[in-house]
């Protein structure tokens, strides 16, 4: 005859904790307000002509320009990137049909820097080339910053201090951590410079730019918040 094993005793899983072993969840906050690190400009370029081979050539020459001056910064350009460019007639009616009138051209392209003094110098130059626009600067932080682990770290302590103050207001202490989720750590949106949010297409020439004054631009702080949830053991308090 075989014997039925026994079966082994289940121990049953208390997620809001039990008389023995009460539990507290607490959440911890943290609200950091920093300086940027890097701030962002588009800049877009334009060409336009009755001939579409000039009209590209010349698109193509203040592309180059822009680029030579834009590298001209070495490292205090973080990011340099060529958007959209497009090429397109503009119709206009001839008769019975249609014929081009004119070719338009666009190139957008997009910089990220790390220094705001070289910022200011350039966005004077870059506006001050024909037919240039400039768009920004917009501010941010670095994915990478140190400033998204301070304010973790903020938010686990608050957490933990929060969690100890209420232990002691039931004279008990705290006994073990059982679970500490991260529940969302933000970054302010990207700030833009309290100016003119476009600047309009540059009359003065490219020749010019080297003599334009730079722009003093004052940096948007940044908001960094984090949140955390965190869940303790209580070593079970005399309720007598």
């Amino acid at each position: 005859m075989t014997e039925t094993p026994t079966p082994a005793p289940t121990t049953t899983h208390h997620p809001y904790g039990t008389p023995d072993t009460p539990h507290v969840t607490v959440r911890g906050e943290a609200h950091l307000e920093v300086d940027p690190e890097i701030a962002h400009i588009t800049i877009t370029l334009t060409a336009r002509g009755t001939d579409r081979r000039t009209t590209l050539d010349s698109l193509t020459h203040r592309n180059t320009t822009t680029l030579d001056l834009i590298k001209s910064y070495g490292d205090t350009i973080e990011k340099l990137e060529t958007g959209t460019l497009s090429l397109s007639p503009e119709l206009t009616r001839h008769g019975r049909g249609e014929r081009i009138r004119t070719y338009h051209g666009h190139i957008q392209l997009t910089v990220t820097l790390n220094d705001f003094t070289t910022l200011g110098e350039l966005t004077a130059r870059l506006a001050d080339h024909d037919l240039a626009r400039v768009d920004g600067p917009w501010w941010s932080l670095r994915p990478t910053s140190p400033h998204h682990a301070a304010a973790r770290r903020q938010a686990v302590r608050e957490a933990l201090q929060r969690a100890r103050e209420y232990a002691e207001a039931l004279d008990t202490r705290l006994g073990a951590l059982l679970e500490l989720s991260d529940t969302g750590t933000h970054h302010g949106p990207l700030g833009r410079a309290a100016f003119a949010q476009a600047m309009p297409y540059g009359a003065a020439g490219a020749e010019a730019a080297a003599d334009a004054a730079p722009i003093d631009l004052e940096p948007v702080r940044q908001n960094v918040d984090a949140q955390v949830e965190a869940s303790f053991t209580l070593i079970p308090p005399n309720l007598g």
